[in-house]
């Protein structure tokens, strides 16, 4: 997940920034706000595996108004996903927290884990189909597989 995240802003730092506003059915869920919302998330996911929030640069999760923004962004994207990557480490054992609506919860954090790398990769696919919706050059998915992966990092 990390390597996919690094290489899908390395793939945006390539393109104008005209291409942070495409989006592909929902003008609100543009690419800038996508890239944002994994990497915020990444926060999330690594706080309810481990309690409390992992550090991170800066205040909070980097804004994407402009390209030169991705740099930052992916200096925090490399901090959580490294944190992530720490928590298959830990004993999996269940996380308690109550929710948004008040409701206690209990995932395991093996499931967080699994739901932080599967909503990574979600939101990749959108971003490629925003940035092709709108005549961009996409993310080439086929390029952030594991076979990819393996093979870049031997």
């Amino acid at each position: 997940m990390a390597w996919a995240n690094q290489e899908t802003i390395k793939h945006l730092n390539t393109l104008p920034e005209a291409a942070l506003s495409a989006y592909a059915m929902n003008p609100e869920w543009k690419v800038s706000e996508i890239i944002h919302h994994i990497v915020e998330s990444a926060d999330f996911y690594a706080f309810r595996i481990l309690g409390s929030p992992p550090h991170v640069s800066g205040d909070s999760i980097q804004r994407v108004e402009k390209i030169s923004d991705l740099d930052f962004l992916a200096k925090q994207a490399e901090e959580l996903d490294s944190a992530l990557f720490d928590c298959a480490k830990l004993d999996d054992i269940q996380m308690e927290f109550t929710n948004s609506s008040g409701n206690l919860v209990k995932r395991w954090r093996s499931t967080i884990l699994s739901q932080a790398i599967h909503h990574a990769t979600e939101h990749r696919a959108q971003i490629a189909a925003a940035l092709e919706a709108k005549g961009w050059t996409p993310v080439d998915l086929d390029e952030l597989d594991l076979w990819s992966f393996e093979i870049e990092k031997g």
